[in-house]
């Protein structure tokens, strides 16, 4: 069996360490390096499991991979991207995919002209909760959506995530997108109007926005709401949770994407934690986009989704501005 060479360029953004050790268990695939311009990041992944390393992912390219994994800093999505594609290479991008729509369009274009597949990282649809509402909402079992209420609260992630230069944005925009994207999958209706709140409520010391609420209507009619707020605090048992109440005309249907976990009472850690125990939601994302680039099938989630999430929390700040509702 030829494998499939794929390449991690940054390991910026901590997901890289879980889809490292996704790809490493696929025994179709051959990791053919790490880049990264600050080596101490990849160090200790590289020798560990024997693998070569890159300060400069130029160099990684060079080696021509079938595809590579991107998770730098937001700012660098689209260069990254872009060069990848034109070396022919497939992309799995980290959200969000950009952080302005002209760098997005770049990207998916760029990509086209290659022949080279985008696919943009929701792990959050290999949640087990999540695809087994999908199931249940394409069957018809609540009939038609009129609603969904979403939360993505998590914790503030510190370093570069606080840095508007390299992030793009606060919490409007790192929290938005997955269950941005989770709606308009459910939901397969554009979204027309877009109104959000944001303010830094919970770190004083941030430059960029901790809180937010994003409200959007949907081109069928039908309305969402999610929480993207950093809002958990050090004490809280978890990083945050994953979450719709999706409103039908027959039902309605609730998920908790991070519901199977244990609860932990620990005197040495004076807190409880929860230590969660259910389907590897990265797993599932590297090995469909793996198995898209085998079979040379389109990936499951593309650039345009990509685009389709960012582009609702661009227009929040927009809406932020003018303090009012905007169009799309």
């Amino acid at each position: 069996m030829k494998k499939i060479k794929i390449g991690l360029i940054s390991f910026a953004h901590g997901h890289a360490y879980s889809y490292l050790n996704a790809l490493l268990s696929l025994p179709e695939v051959e990791i053919v390096g790490l880049a990264d311009d600050v080596l101490e990041r990849i160090g200790e992944a590289a020798e560990k499991h024997g693998l070569r390393t890159f300060g400069d992912y130029r160099e990684l390219l060079e080696l021509q991979p079938d595809a590579v994994v991107i998770c730098s800093e937001n700012a660098r999505h689209a260069e990254l991207t872009i060069a990848a594609a034109n070396k022919g290479s497939h992309v799995l991008c980290e959200k969000p995919l950009g952080i302005g729509m002209d760098e997005m369009h770049e990207m998916i274009g760029a990509c086209e002209a290659n022949g080279a597949q985008l696919m943009t990282a929701f792990p959050c649809r290999y949640l087990a909760a999540v695809a087994q509402a999908k199931e249940a909402v394409d069957r018809g079992d609540i009939g038609d959506i009129v609603a969904i209420k979403g939360t993505n609260r998590g914790t503030a992630p510190g370093g570069w995530f606080v840095d508007k230069k390299l992030s793009g944005g606060g919490a409007l925009l790192d929290h938005t997108v997955h269950v941005m994207d989770l709606m308009n999958w459910f939901i397969g209706s554009e979204v027309r109007e877009v109104y959000a709140y944001a303010a830094t409520l919970f770190h004083e010391e941030l430059e960029v926005e901790d809180a937010g609420m994003i409200h959007v209507k949907f081109g069928n009619g039908a309305f969402g709401v999610i929480d993207t707020s950093w809002s958990r605090q050090a004490p809280y048992p978890t990083w945050g949770d994953v979450t719709m109440e999706i409103i039908g005309t027959r039902g309605v249907i609730s998920v908790d994407g991070l519901a199977q976990s244990n609860e932990l009472y620990s005197n040495s850690l004076a807190s409880g934690t929860l230590s969660y125990w259910g389907e590897n939601m990265d797993l599932g994302l590297v090995r469909a986009f793996v198995a898209a680039i085998a079979s040379g099938e389109p990936v499951p989630i593309s650039g345009e989704d990509g685009i389709r999430s960012a582009e609702v929390a661009l227009a929040g700040y927009r809406s932020l501005a003018a303090g009012q509702p905007v169009l799309l």
